[in-house]
């Protein structure tokens, strides 16, 4: 049997279509908010304020989302002497939240800006 050699043409016909990947201009452009506290009833309570702002400026949000607690422990030896072997262990936990809005405004920005918070509290944001 002797195969008919195929052109480019026919080759490109036989592939399957790709996906369209989309470009950075086309992005719809994001605001990601992580916050990070020790006490997880004032980091609640932050978020309570972040969320209620961008509903007041009808934003299009996603989260909280919660992400693992870190968990720092350090060891320290209870005496130097006489329990010399006795240790104790002491622990920080530090909890974080995620909250996107998509396609903030102006106005959005310029209110959580002005935003005050409880102390104890830090956030990072970024413009995806």
């Amino acid at each position: 049997m002797v195969t008919k050699p195929t052109t480019e043409k026919e080759t490109k016909a036989k592939r399957a279509p790709r996906a369209k990947k989309a470009s950075k201009a086309e992005a719809v452009p994001k605001l990601r908010i992580r916050i990070r506290a020790y006490e997880h009833k004032i980091l609640d309570a932050s978020i309570k304020q972040i969320l209620d702002t961008a509903f007041r400026f009808d934003a299009t949000i996603q989260g909280p989302i919660p992400l693992p607690t870190e968990i720092k422990k350090y060891t320290v030896n209870r005496s130097s002497f006489i329990y010399k072997n006795t240790r104790e262990q002491f622990e920080m936990r530090v909890h974080k939240r995620l909250i996107d809005i998509i396609n903030p405004t102006p106005k959005l920005i310029e209110a959580l800006t002005n935003l005050s918070l409880p102390s104890g509290v830090s956030i990072d944001v970024k413009m995806l």
